[in-house]
């Protein structure tokens, strides 16, 4: 079965530019193979503030976007973090979307593309480096950044020189990763007894 990784829009912010930068980047990520690849819009998810009363690490969700979402979560081998840098970190809107569920996330590898001014994302990579952690992903090094001062002068998504070749070596490690972690969960999920 082949790997299956979601590229995660992290903004849902009117008027965002991530979504240029998606699109983009699920065709670079489609061209590099090694996986079959997805984009998951947090937009699209109705997931509003954190509302389950009990600890996600239980999994005893009582709302079906909880539940929809965690299922989704679950389905993917990895996953690309398409993260904006907000005030020195990443939008609440991806927070609240990692904090939803928790075992869904554990022992799958992650990327993280960042864009934003002056330093292009790196801080809210960093930030979201942290959390991931928490959750039991286990982030790659590499990490394109791109400005959007330089990326967007037109008005237009522009990649910069050398992005794709960045976004590849990104690639290379969280496909190599998240194969390697989907033996990790096959090991410590019992085996299901022969009729």
């Amino acid at each position: 079965m082949p790997l299956r990784i979601a590229l995660i829009l992290g903004s849902t912010r009117p008027g965002r530019r991530g979504d240029q930068i998606a699109a983009w980047a699920l065709e670079a990520a489609r061209a590099h193979g090694g996986a079959s690849y997805e984009l998951v819009d947090l937009a699209d998810h109705d997931l509003g503030n954190l509302d389950e009363p009990g600890n996600p690490n239980l999994q005893q969700y009582q709302h079906e976007h909880t539940r929809a979402w965690g299922a989704l979560v679950d389905s993917f081998d990895g996953y690309v973090f398409l993260v904006p840098e907000y005030n020195h970190s990443y939008p609440g809107a991806l927070k609240n979307a990692l904090d939803h569920v928790y075992r869904e996330w554990n022992d799958k590898a992650a990327g993280i593309i960042s864009y934003g001014g002056w330093v292009a994302g790196a801080r809210a990579a960093e930030a979201l480096r942290l959390v991931l952690a928490e959750l039991q992903v286990a982030t790659v090094r590499a990490q394109p950044t791109i400005s959007t001062r330089a990326s967007f002068g037109t008005g237009a998504f522009v990649p910069p020189e050398g992005l794709d070749t960045a976004v590849d070596g990104m690639l290379d490690q969280l496909v190599a990763w998240s194969g390697a972690l989907r033996g990790v969960r096959r090991s410590r999920t019992p085996a299901t007894p022969a009729a």
